[in-house]
């Protein structure tokens, strides 16, 4: 499968970070977003000139553009001399993401693995993989499947496993309040895509 320019954003156009703005992705607008918080505070009947409410649009448009910019990073690769055949597996994973319904946080971890072809990647790939799509407005199924296409994409393996487990706070804090449940997504693909002892070795 193959990933859009959209799905897998640039990395090398973000902006230098100091201590009051954050590294952003490009088209985020911090003056107009700050500007926008403090229009949706007044919406809400608060005084956006109660001293202890001065600096909150800066606060959270700067949260918001630092929680949907990935870290720049590298997808380097290396050649699988040893003919490594076995299942790399990288568990625990923890991520954050924004749920884009309701602009609320899910968090949990990651548990990603592949079955090596003729590339392999450094283990901290697999991480950074999972925080490149997660920074982002989500929803967790389509955020499994992104980092399942992409391992398929940059590595061409054999077979790919990505399982999440998340808390939502768009469930656990309104609505239903169902505090502490746990949703869990998987996709399996290649020599992963049906049951046995490979398999097996993922969580759930």
């Amino acid at each position: 499968m193959s990933i859009s320019s959209a799905a897998l954003p640039s990395l090398l156009a973000y902006e230098d970070p100091s201590d009051d703005e954050p590294a952003t992705s490009p088209g985020i607008d911090l003056p107009a977003a700050q500007a926008a918080i403090a229009d949706f505070l007044r919406a809400l009947g608060r005084d956006v000139d109660n001293p202890h409410l001065l600096d909150t649009p800066r606060r959270v448009a700067a949260a918001y553009a630092e929680m949907l910019t990935p870290r720049e990073t590298s997808w380097t690769t290396f050649p699988n001399d040893e003919g490594y055949a076995g299942l790399v597996l990288v568990k625990d994973v923890p991520f954050n993401s924004l749920c884009q319904h309701h602009l609320l946080p899910f968090r949990g971890v990651a548990h990603v693995g592949y079955l090596p072809g003729e590339r392999l990647f450094g283990l901290s790939k697999l991480a950074r993989g999972v925080e490149l799509f997660a920074r982002d407005l989500q929803v967790q199924e389509r955020l499994t499947q992104q980092v399942a296409d992409w391992l398929e994409e940059t590595l061409s393996p054999r077979g790919v496993g990505v399982v999440l487990e998340a808390e939502h706070m768009c469930m656990s804090l309104r609505g239903v309040q169902a505090a502490g449940t746990s949703t869990r997504t998987s996709v399996f693909t290649g020599a992963l895509a049906g049951a046995g002892p490979l398999r097996d070795q993922f969580p759930g």
